[in-house]
């Protein structure tokens, strides 16, 4: 073992748990990641000897008056950041990465015309890290499949970058704690795009709770049930068919975080409460393995698929928190119910609900407000951010909220403040995927949630700034 390696695990505290002398220095390369039968001891020792050396919650970084940016991964969401970040004024998009060179041009062909000529990188597996080693970028940008997300987001931020991931972060518990070490002892900033915290109801829902509309907050129903049957089996959608592998390889919630993340801001998860421990329940596969059988009697490319040992169609978690509240989070993708993210939230003084549409919202007596009283309420708790952006932000994906978080990222970084989701947040809501693998895989036993910020989540403050008390000066120029 190298000094530095022995150094870093004596910092991190990973040092006499069993992490040593495995895997440290590699993530999950491939789709299939393990989950270790020891990882309940792992946790508890770990945080046991955890030290936070700096805290990144409502860390400010230096401003950044024009921000130069790279793009890995040219899929399904990298051209979607690239559109919305090439109508930002102070942004400047100076390269873009992809495995796949025909990928790599056909996307920047999309950005003829504008002020934006990023350098291409491609055709190899480490042109990614040519793109992080440039002095010439202040922020990365990683929309590759998510197993890859920590590896790079750390290397980024080992080369001085700020660091904004696609959802999940991370997909091991190991690599959520080096997501949060390497963030702290850089003191770069590394945010994962949730998105869905951006979307208007959920906006609506974050500031009534904090304005105390819903009193104390009780419980929270959370999903991502929408099939994407037609997309995992597509032979031209995904590259390597990643996320159907993953569903072959993993158990467990592998998507948590669209459901999750809003729900844990109206909760104050991290600034007041945390994750204490969760229990997870899938059902069996009726539908996934049936599907690549049958396809593979006429189609030989999916011989491979056939047989596998795929993840339940319907994920079912539970989480409890510090502070006594439950969650429930699902997770189907592949029956053709309806779509529905649920997104309910429960007080002591009323409640919010989102899925099966129309949104609706009680003010505490035992039913739903009427409609003149919904449009009464939505126009005193709608907050700055929307009525800043919500008509412009209208024009993009996921009702407005891939504008919304990309301007309010980059608002951030131009005016020297605190992002709205932080590493810990990160660490925490990705932390769902690795533990409900191994509360699946162990007969649905609980599990403890890992506290990322060493006790600091009873003090921290709340940094998602939807209402525009600071900054707020980022146009929009197309």
């Amino acid at each position: 073992m190298t000094n530095k390696r022995r150094d870093f695990l004596k910092f991190a505290g990973l040092a006499g748990i069993g992490i040593a002398g495995s895997s440290l220095d590699s993530f999950a390369t491939g789709p299939s990641s393990p989950v270790d039968a020891m990882l309940p001891q792992q946790n508890r020792e770990y945080e046991h000897s955890r030290i936070q050396h700096f805290n990144m919650s409502g860390y400010a970084a230096p401003k950044i008056e024009n921000v130069r940016i790279g793009i890995i991964g040219l899929g399904q969401r990298g051209p979607s950041h690239m559109k919305t970040m090439s109508a930002i004024e102070g942004v400047e998009i100076k390269a873009l990465c992809d495995l796949r060179t025909e990928r790599a041009v056909e996307i920047k062909k999309r950005l003829e015309n504008t002020d934006h000529n990023p350098d291409l990188y491609s055709g190899s597996e480490d042109e990614w890290k040519k793109l992080c080693q440039r002095k010439d970028i202040d922020l990365v940008i990683v929309t590759t499949p998510w197993y890859l997300h920590a590896k790079m987001a750390i290397y980024a931020m080992e080369q001085g970058k700020h660091v904004a991931s696609e959802v999940p972060a991370a997909g091991t518990i190991e690599e959520c704690w080096k997501l949060v070490e390497t963030a702290e002892r850089t003191r770069k900033h590394c945010m994962m795009l949730e998105n869905y915290s951006y979307m208007p109801f959920q906006l609506l829902m974050l500031n009534m709770a904090r304005e105390g509309f819903f009193g104390e907050m009780v419980h929270g129903d959370c999903a991502y049930n929408t099939s994407k049957m037609k997309n995992n089996f597509n032979k031209n959608m995904y590259w390597n068919m990643w996320w159907l592998r993953q569903y072959a390889s993993r158990k467990g919630n592998i998507y948590p975080t669209h459901g999750l993340g809003p729900i844990a801001q109206m909760m104050d998860i991290n600034r007041g409460d945390r994750f204490d421990f969760l229990v997870s329940v899938e059902s069996k596969d009726f539908a996934m393995a049936a599907k690549a059988k049958e396809l593979a009697k006429t189609d030989n490319y999916f011989d491979e698929f056939a047989g596998k040992d795929y993840r339940g169609n319907m994920s079912t978690t539970v989480i409890k928190t510090k502070q006594g509240r439950t969650i429930v989070l699902q997770h189907d993708a592949t029956t053709p119910s309806p779509h529905n993210m649920i997104h309910g939230l429960y007080g002591t003084k009323g409640a919010a609900l989102y899925d099966p549409q129309p949104p609706r919202i009680s003010a505490g007596k035992h039913e739903w407000v009427s409609a003149k009283e919904y449009e009464k309420i939505e126009r005193k708790y709608t907050p700055e951010i929307f009525h800043r952006m919500g008509e412009l932000a209208k024009r993009s994906g996921h009702g407005g909220s891939d504008l919304m978080i990309d301007w309010h990222l980059i608002d951030c970084l131009h005016n020297g403040l605190p992002l709205d989701q932080d590493v810990y947040d990160a660490a925490a809501w990705s932390s769902v995927v690795p533990l409900t693998d191994w509360s699946v895989r162990n007969d649905s036993n609980s599990i403890k949630v890992p506290d990322f910020t060493a006790g600091a989540w009873k003090t921290n403050k709340r940094n998602m700034d939807i209402n525009l008390e600071r900054g707020g000066t980022t146009k929009v120029i197309s």
